[in-house]
């Protein structure tokens, strides 16, 4: 399948990425990507860019390369009540809002005390995707999890990086076989990220695709396959109630 966009990748501000905003612009145009989506690390990351530079991003221009690009944020679930490490008035600003669980910033719960967590960010309306769901040091219940992505009009992410060998996130194929058979069932749509670090590994699905082709996941439930489809579910462009 010819993917056109890849929604959630991180340069140099994010603090352990290594290449430049253009740099990763340049990248997605050779692959032939139509849109790119940088979402640095929110501020409680350990070494990322802070508020300024989000606020900030007003300046950039969304179009790099022949590339259309989003900039946005990865923020970071902070308690198990789903609180957000950006405020509102800057999330509102972002183009495109990931919410992801780390380490670094809150500490593993129950499955039911980590499910709660993404399902109250889910429904905080400025959360377009819930990132890399599929760490088993976060147990997580999935079917209420693709269940409330389904009733939030909020994204599931398939993490590229999850499945590296040398990744840090543990045992995340059978989580991931779960998540996609439960999509399938609810007819729930997910986004692929790369999740890169470089500029090398933009547009990257290597470690999804096989998993994807042996699932026989429906190409119609992946939004990666459409710009159209993608704009529908984030913050520059679908309409929200204020």
């Amino acid at each position: 399948m010819q993917y056109v966009l890849d929604s959630h990748t991180h340069t140099i501000a994010s603090g352990h990425a290594y290449s430049t905003v253009h740099e990763m612009a340049g990248a997605a145009a050779d692959k032939g990507l139509k849109l790119l989506g940088i979402t640095e690390h929110s501020m409680a990351m350990p070494g990322t860019c802070m508020e300024y530079y989000f606020m900030n991003l007003r300046i950039m221009p969304r179009e790099i390369y022949g590339v259309e690009v989003m900039f946005g944020t990865e923020v970071n679930v902070m308690d198990f009540d789903g609180k957000l490490d950006m405020d509102e008035y800057l999330l509102k600003q972002m183009d495109v809002v990931i919410a992801s669980l780390h380490t670094p910033c809150i500490r593993p719960g129950t499955a039911q005390e980590n499910t709660r967590a993404l399902v109250k960010a889910m429904q905080n309306q400025y959360v377009d995707i819930i990132g890399h769901p599929d760490d088993s040091r976060y147990p997580l219940h999935y079917e209420e999890l693709v269940k409330a992505a389904g009733e939030n009009h909020v994204l599931l992410e398939l993490n590229n990086n999850s499945l590296h060998p040398l990744g840090a996130r543990t045992n995340p194929i059978p989580n991931d076989v779960e998540l996609l058979d439960l999509c399938m069932k609810y007819e729930v749509p997910v986004i692929l990220g790369s999740d890169a670090h470089t500029q090398e590994d933009v547009g990257n699905h290597c470690f999804l695709d096989p998993l994807l082709e042996c699932m026989g996941f429906p190409q119609e439930l992946i939004v990666n396959r459409s710009v159209e489809e993608y704009k529908k579910y984030i913050n520059r462009y679908r309409k929200r109630s204020q």
